[in-house]
This record gives C-alpha cells, sequence and structure tokens, in this order.
C-alpha cells in the first residue's frame, strides 16, 4: 500500500477529528494530520521526514519511540498511552494514543500507525466520578455507616472492608451469609426472618441489632437496605448500617436518670404522705398503724413490727401482733437488748440494718453474737427473705425500732437507705409526740373522771339519770362535767358545765369552777347568784382566754318547781309524757367571767315531764352547726317510743345514740335528765 499516494488515506486525514501520525520502520515522520500537527504545536511540513526527538518534547518523544521500538521488534505493548498537553491558551488536554503496525500483503512492516483521541471530556468525567465517590465515603465513613452489597438473592460477594474491621471477620468467613454469625444471639433469628421476608417481597429492609465487635463487646446498629431494580429483576441489595450505640446508650441514660428522678419523686410524695399521715396519729395504736400501712404501700413490705423501748427492763416491747413470725427462733413480745435480732441491732448501733438475703441476716447476727443454731432455725422455718431494722431515735436517744421483712430477696439501694432513714426519723418523731400525749391524756381523764360524782343523789319525787360520752379516743380530754346535789331546803341543784379546751388544762379548770359551785350553792342557792359568785370566782382564778359555760337549776323534787340560769350554755330540752320536746326559752347569758347581771327564770318541770341538760358535744360537730344540731335534737324526741319517753335512762341513751349516728365524735357528750313522776291517787 502506498501511503504517500492514497487518495483515500488523504481523505481521512483530512476530514478526522483523530490525530494521526505515521512512522517508518526507523521512527522517522513520514506523515501527520493537521489535528496531530495542532497536538503538538508544530506545522506538518516540520514534522515530515524528521525524528521525534528532533521536533518534540522529551517526555513525548521517549513515549513515541518507544512504542515505535517495540512494534517493529515485535515485542507487545500497552494498547494504551495517555498523555497531556497545554494547549496555547494555557488549558491542559488529555489525548489517549494507540500505536499499531502497517504491512504489506508480504507481511513486511512498512508503517507504524499513530491515531490520538481527545479524551478529556471523559477525563473529566472519570475524576468527577472518583471525586464523588470519596466524598460519597467519607460521608459514609464520618456517618459511621457499613455500606454493603450483596447479589439478588442476599448472599455477600463483595468484601465490606468496614464491617470486617469492626467484627474481626476474615473475608470468606463474612461472604454469603456469614455476617449474621456476627450478630448477637437473642437478635440472631428475629433478623434472619426480616431479612429473608425482605428478600421475598423486594421491600426495604429496615431493622436493628446488635453486633458483636472485635474486642467481644457488641455495638448497636440500624441498618437499611433497598434492592436495584432493573428491567424488573433485582439485580443486586445495597444496604448501609449505622452504628447508634452512643444514641442508645444516651437514651439508656436518660431513661435511667428518668427512673431515677421519678423513683425519687414518688419516694419524696411517699414520705410526705406518712409524715402527714404520721402528723394526724394521735395515739401510739395509731402510729403503729400509720407505720404498717406505710411498710404495706411505699415499701412493698409482707411484715411490719413496732417495738418501744423499755429502758428499766433494758428490752424492746413489740406493739402490734403479726409483726414477727410466730416459728421456732423468733424473738417473742419482749426482746431484750442482750438478744441478737434485727431491731436489737439497729437500736444498740443507733444505725439502720439491711439484710438483703437470709446469707446477709446469717452474718449480721452471727457477728452480733446471735446463737447460730437459733439463726438457723428461724431461717429454715420462717418465709422471709430480706430485713430492714430501723431505729427510732429522737434528739439521739433510743425509743424503739422498726423491722420491715419481706418475702422475697430485696436490694436495698443507697437511695432506698436515705429515705427508710427519713421515714424512721418521722416515725420516731411522731411515736414521741404520741407517748406524751398518752401520758396527759391518761392524767387529764384521771382527773376529769375523779372530778364526776360517783353517783346522782335519789331522792323521792324525783329521777335523775346522766350519760357522760368522753371523746378521747380520738381527741384530748375536754372539760364536760356534771353535778346534782341535795341543798339544805331540800331541793336539788344539777348542772351542766363545760371548760372550753383539752388536756389538763381544761380538766383542773373544770375542778375548780365546779368545787366554787358547791360552795356557792350551798350557802346561797339561788342560780343568779350562784352564776354571780362564778364570775368572781373566775376572774379571781381563771386566765381572761378561758371560756366556760354552764346550765344550772334548782328543782322542788314532786312538784318540779324550779328556777334556772344560762351562762352562756344552750337551753334545756322539756319532753313531755307524749314526746313532745321543748326548747327552753329563756336568757342565754354569756360564759362566766364577762361582766353581766345575771338572772334566772322560773323553770317547771311538771309531773311525767323530763328536763335535759348537755353539753354543745350531743349538738354540735365540724359538719353539723349549733342550730341545725338544735332542730335535730327536737327531731329525734319525736320519733321516740312511749316506752322510751317514759324512762330517763333509756330516753337519754335513745337520745345519745341517734345525735351521734353518722357522726365522728369530736368532743365530750355530757348529758343530765331531771324527771318528775306522773303523780298517783295514792300520792
Amino acid at each position: 500500500m502506498d501511503i504517500s499516494d492514497s487518495g483515500l488515506l488523504q481523505g481521512l486525514l483530512s476530514q478526522s477529528p483523530f490525530a494521526f501520525a505515521f512512522f517508518d520502520p526507523a521512527g522517522r515522520f513520514q506523515r501527520v494530520d493537521d489535528v496531530f500537527a495542532g497536538l503538538v504545536g508544530l506545522p506538518a511540513e516540520q514534522l515530515t521526514g524528521r525524528a521525534p526527538g528532533e521536533v518534540l518534547s522529551a517526555d513525548l518523544t521517549a513515549l513515541i519511540e518507544s512504542c515505535v521500538r517495540g512494534l517493529a521488534e515485535e515485542t507487545e505493548i500497552e494498547g494504551d498511552q495517555r498523555i497531556r498537553v497545554r494547549t496555547e491558551d494555557g488549558r491542559t488536554r488529555h489525548w489517549s494514543l494507540t500505536f499499531s503496525p502497517v504491512r504489506d500483503d508480504d507481511n513486511t512492516l512498512r508503517a507504524i500507525c499513530l491515531i490520538g483521541v481527545d479524551v478529556t471530556e471523559s477525563k473529566q468525567i472519570e475524576e468527577d466520578l472518583r471525586r464523588s465517590e470519596e466524598r460519597y465515603r467519607s460521608l459514609v465513613e464520618a456517618q459511621s455507616q457499613l455500606v454493603w452489597i450483596t447479589a439478588p438473592n442476599g448472599a455477600v460477594v463483595e468484601d465490606a472492608p468496614q464491617w470486617r474491621a469492626i467484627t474481626g471477620q476474615g473475608l470468606e468467613e463474612y461472604l454469603a451469609h456469614g455476617w449474621l454469625e456476627a450478630v448477637h444471639p437473642d437478635d440472631r433469628p428475629h433478623t434472619e426472618e426480616a431479612w429473608r421476608e425482605a428478600l421475598r417481597g423486594r421491600t426495604m429492609f429496615e431493622w436493628n441489632y446488635r453486633v458483636r465487635t472485635r474486642a467481644s463487646g457488641y455495638r448497636h446498629f440500624e441498618v437499611r437496605a433497598v434492592p436495584i431494580i432493573r428491567h424488573g429483576r433485582v439485580v443486586e441489595w445495597v444496604g448501609a448500617n449505622t452504628d447508634v450505640t452512643p444514641q442508645r446508650e444516651a437514651e439508656e441514660m436518660r431513661g435511667r436518670l428518668t427512673d431515677q428522678l421519678g423513683a425519687a419523686a414518688l419516694r419524696t410524695a411517699r414520705l410526705q404522705g406518712a409524715t402527714a399521715m404520721l402528723a394526724e396519729a394521735l395515739t401510739v395504736e395509731q402510729v403503729v398503724q400509720v407505720i404498717i400501712d406505710v411498710g404495706r404501700t411505699a415499701l412493698a413490705a409482707d411484715r411490719s413490727a413496732v417495738a418501744l423501748l423499755d429502758v428499766d427492763r433494758a428490752a424492746l416491747k413489740l406493739v402490734n401482733n403479726g409483726g414477727i413470725p410466730d416459728v421456732p427462733g423468733a424473738p417473742g413480745e419482749e426482746i431484750p437488748l442482750s438478744h441478737s435480732s434485727v431491731m436489737t441491732m439497729a437500736v444498740n448501733s443507733r444505725r439502720p440494718v439491711f439484710a438483703e438475703s437470709p446469707e446477709s441476716l446469717r452474718s449480721q447476727l452471727v457477728d452480733a453474737g446471735g446463737d447460730e443454731g437459733s439463726i438457723a432455725g428461724f431461717l429454715a422455718h420462717s418465709d422471709e427473705r430480706a430485713w430492714v431494722g430501723l431505729p427510732l431515735l429522737a434528739a439521739g436517744r433510743a425509743l424503739g425500732a422498726l423491722r420491715f421483712s419481706f418475702t422475697r430477696p430485696q436490694k436495698i439501694s443507697q437511695e432506698d437507705g436515705v429515705f427508710l432513714e427519713a421515714l424512721a426519723g418521722q416515725c420516731a418523731l411522731a411515736v414521741e409526740r404520741a407517748t406524751l400525749f398518752e401520758r396527759e391524756h391518761r392524767t387529764a381523764e384521771t382527773l376529769q373522771r375523779s372530778l364526776l360524782p360517783d353517783r346522782l343523789p335519789v331522792v323521792r319525787g324525783l329521777v335523775l339519770a346522766q350519760r357522760f360520752r368522753s371523746g378521747s379516743r380520738h381527741v384530748q380530754v375536754g372539760g364536760d362535767w356534771y353535778d346534782a346535789f341535795v341543798l339544805q331546803d331540800g331541793r336539788v341543784a344539777a348542772v351542766v358545765g363545760d371548760v372550753m379546751g383539752k388536756g389538763v388544762k381544761a380538766a383542773a379548770g373544770m375542778g375548780r369552777i365546779r368545787n366554787a359551785m358547791r360552795a356557792l350553792a350551798l350557802t346561797n342557792p339561788p342560780p343568779a347568784a350562784v352564776l354571780s359568785g362564778l364570775d368572781r370566782v373566775f376572774e379571781a382564778t381563771e386566765e381572761e382566754e378561758q371560756v366556760t359555760t354552764l346550765a344550772y337549776m334548782v328543782v322542788e323534787p314532786g312538784t318540779g318547781e324550779g328556777t334556772l340560769a344560762l351562762a352562756g350554755h344552750p337551753p334545756p330540752l322539756l319532753v313531755s309524757p307524749q314526746g313532745v320536746p321543748l326548747l327552753v326559752e329563756g336568757e342565754p347569758g354569756t360564759p362566766l367571767g364577762w361582766p353581766t347581771s345575771r338572772r334566772q327564770f322560773r323553770f317547771c318541770v311538771p309531773p311525767g315531764h323530763t328536763a335535759v341538760l348537755y353539753s354543745d358535744g350531743l349538738v354540735e360537730n365540724r359538719k353539723r352547726g349549733l342550730d341545725a344540731g338544735l332542730a335535730d335534737l327536737c327531731s329525734v324526741v319525736t320519733e321516740a317510743p312511749p316506752e322510751v319517753v317514759a324512762s330517763p335512762h333509756m330516753l337519754l341513751d335513745f337520745l345519745v345514740d341517734r345525735m351521734l349516728s353518722g357522726y365522728e365524735q369530736d368532743d365530750d357528750v355530757t348529758v343530765l335528765a331531771i324527771h318528775v313522776p306522773a303523780t298517783t291517787k295514792s300520792d
């Protein structure tokens, strides 16, 4: 083939966008096109017949000579050679050069052809793609994501170096379905089933599981994988695992903090509730009941026991029954401080005792000097498995101990310990307060009852009856009192009084007023004179803020004729033989000690009638006012059967029972009946 004369070749060289150059076997230029001339920046006529080294740059010369020589010597050369050239305007262009031999029919090498292709645009695309991949990879790595690819059936066929770096798996171990071996055993079955379900349905796979790391720990991952579908078929699955361990740990920490705050708030609320209930408890019995309730509700204790310290006997005395199981080795109702038990250890050490298991209790009791045989017997027969012993301390002085027990092992946290100590402190204050109250209560009650008459006088033509119901079960002893005695002229004096207040002070005031009234009545019996004398006594002996009321009457036996005076007291009730009630109208007066002119008025109890004197505790309480109580009293009388109306004793029982029914008694109730029997022919 004659290259120089070929018209076809000339047309190709003039129209083609490619760069062409032909070299003879010695490596000299034979022919070039304008594209190649432009590529090297030289006219075509300066290249023809010359060697590359004479006209081209050193690097391009070395490339051309190496490839030409290789083809001349029939050695294998690289098919695609890449070069960069800078254009006249300063831009860089990338070219791909291919060298091939040109032979004649006899297979004789006639020339070597260079074909150059401008690959600048594809090179730029490759560079952009590379940069995009690098950015994507950097983004994935920054987000702790592990990217992986599987075959359409879910089998791993490509390596995931990040996965293996974390799990420590080898490549062969990871391929196919080996990744499941790194999933936590508890998460593996559900994870595999969810993955297979996604494969079957060709739906997005979203899951989370724990992955075993190279260090044998576990980290939490969220995974998301999507199927790549072409022409309706899944060609592969692409997924990414995101390490969410920090978020999980943060969530767990928030959960624990929330639980701790909630538990602290609950303990605070329970302590406040217990404190409120203990503040309302007046007696030791009520305090013990509150402690039992708190042990059951706030601590979930199966048993609660309270014991008070008897200093003289150096022993604890149980207050409530059932707080300690009745089994061999258990302490009795009186526990010497020398006996080793949860409560004695708490009192002796002045510190809480926590035994979270039978082994812990055994160890502590033995260390405290307990008998191992008795301890073993108790643990063998008792259903209790955890114990709490708390000393009751008031100003450093031991009052007793609390014992809470559980039928299951119990973990006592530091926060629980603080709560229990605070609870014990509140219980100690309540026990001390209740003990003082009961001591004062017993003193006041003894004083009050000693000042009330042992019996009422028996007088012909008159029947006297009384009822006294103390409100001391729920409140302190009050100052209610009653009295009846025969005057020197044969008439009978009857009085019901009320010294406002509670406790020893009220009872003592009642005693002074009662004794003064008796002395005045025996010397000058008219009611107005007695009340005036009591005013003077009151001003001399009682405090200004003390309030005392009374109703005082003098009655003639047989006829019922008499006089009445009131000192701020509720009006007497007169009941007819037919059961008709009448509240006596008269000047109510003022309480004793108030400057006033005392007046008395005629008051007659006709034969067959009954007069009833009473304290305000009968008609008034926290839920019922005085006016409503007086109306209720009259209504109750109308409901009394005839046989009740005829008997003053039965009438008083009927009135007290009916008036207190449905109400919590919060005060003493004192009632005195003066009944004049109906006259008969024999009279």
